[in-house]
């Protein structure tokens, strides 16, 4: 398959081949395939505090009666319940493989524009699979279930696309519906311009005592993988900082109809920056965003926002003037301190995906029979 992180909209392609890996100079051992079909679904677990239930639950849920021939792709998975189901697509029926022979096909299957992100979080978990599930004559099915990572543009203001007058025309029941893929071009150029634009924001800190600093941030949105770049300033202030500390931290915030004990948000911190600046003039801060993050999305279950957590440190003023005894600076035996926190708010979007043939990944399952091996997928 191309890459294994997609966008909603995006059109999926994988590529699966079926191969007989018996030995070519035995003619006799040819090897029959009944079918074989595809399937995307997403699966979403949470938290005992979370009493959520997917619509798609209830229907969703296989019958404790079926047999080990019924293709079920989460059958056995134990992960969550079903949020997000494709229809699931034949690739072939009766498939006879002489040995050493292989047969590829190549699946595609377009996400819909509303699934949810693919998130790891403490109260909730969204997670996809391809399952891939072929049976051989009068044997159990074998199920080969490939993990995908899924990034959802939120945030952005809605683009309608011309529809072609295809689409109004009569269906032929006797065709494969052929699935446009959306283009995605508008929405990912639209990112890339928004985390471009460079307008410094200035933001005085102070306290009850006086302003402890100046802080400057270059942009408000940014990308998985770039670097939070700022600086304080600390001249003119009459109250000393004496240290700080800067954490990325993402929230999640539950629906209010699944939210039993209200406020349940919960705080996941990244990286974090930390400086002791007592003296200093001025002080830079560079936070890195971690590709493996989630950026901000909202689904009926929950919402994710990112922040910057600062806490500041500072002093009485005067108390931390210099002394100078013998040319030496004397510090202080002691220092009466206060600790103030201030929260920001920051966009994160995905980041730009890099159509390369390095980023291919590539999934076996090897079925066997009476100790040898057969096909592989």
């Amino acid at each position: 398959m191309g890459g294994s992180v997609n966008i909603p909209g995006e059109n999926i392609i994988c590529c699966i081949t079926f191969l007989n890996t018996a030995e070519s100079d035995n003619s006799g051992n040819v090897e029959t395939l009944a079918w074989a079909s595809v399937q995307i679904h997403c699966l979403c677990s949470t938290n005992a505090k979370v009493p959520y239930v997917s619509k798609l639950a209830q229907t969703a849920e296989v019958p404790p009666t079926v047999s080990d021939t019924s293709f079920i792709p989460y059958k056995g998975d134990c992960q969550g319940q079903i949020v997000l189901s494709t229809k699931p697509k034949i690739l072939f029926c009766d498939l006879q493989l002489l040995p050493g022979l292989s047969k590829s096909y190549v699946y595609t299957e377009v996400l819909p524009p509303e699934a949810p992100p693919s998130y790891r979080g403490k109260l909730v978990k969204y997670s996809y699979k391809i399952t891939i599930g072929t049976q051989r004559v009068n044997s159990p099915i074998k199920l080969l279930r490939v993990p995908l990572r899924v990034l959802a543009i939120s945030g952005l203001p809605d683009y309608n696309l011309c529809e072609d007058s295809e689409d109004l025309s009569p269906s032929n029941p006797f065709l494969e519906n052929q699935n446009k893929e959306q283009e995605l071009g508008p929405a990912l150029q639209l990112v890339q311009n928004i985390t471009a634009r460079r307008s410094p924001n200035f933001y005085n800190i102070t306290n009850t005592r006086g302003k402890v600093g100046r802080f400057c941030l270059f942009k408000q949105a940014y990308r998985l993988g770039e670097d939070i770049v700022g600086t304080f300033d600390f001249t003119k202030c009459t109250v000393p900082c004496i240290q700080l500390t800067v954490t990325l931290q993402c929230e999640e915030h539950i629906a209010s109809e699944y939210d039993i004990n209200k406020p349940e948000v919960v705080v996941l911190s990244f990286s974090k920056h930390h400086e002791v600046c007592l003296h200093m003039t001025h002080c830079l801060l560079n936070l890195p965003i971690p590709m493996h993050a989630t950026p901000a999305f909202v689904t009926d279950l929950m919402e994710l926002k990112w922040k910057l957590h600062f806490e500041f440190v500072t002093g009485h003023p005067g108390a931390t003037d210099i002394v100078l005894t013998e040319d030496f600076w004397q510090a202080p035996e002691f220092l009466n301190i206060e600790t103030m926190i201030w929260d920001l708010p920051v966009q994160i979007y995905p980041a730009l995906p890099t159509p390369e043939p390095n980023s291919q990944s590539k999934h076996s399952l090897i079925i066997y029979s009476v100790g040898n091996p057969l096909r592989q997928i």
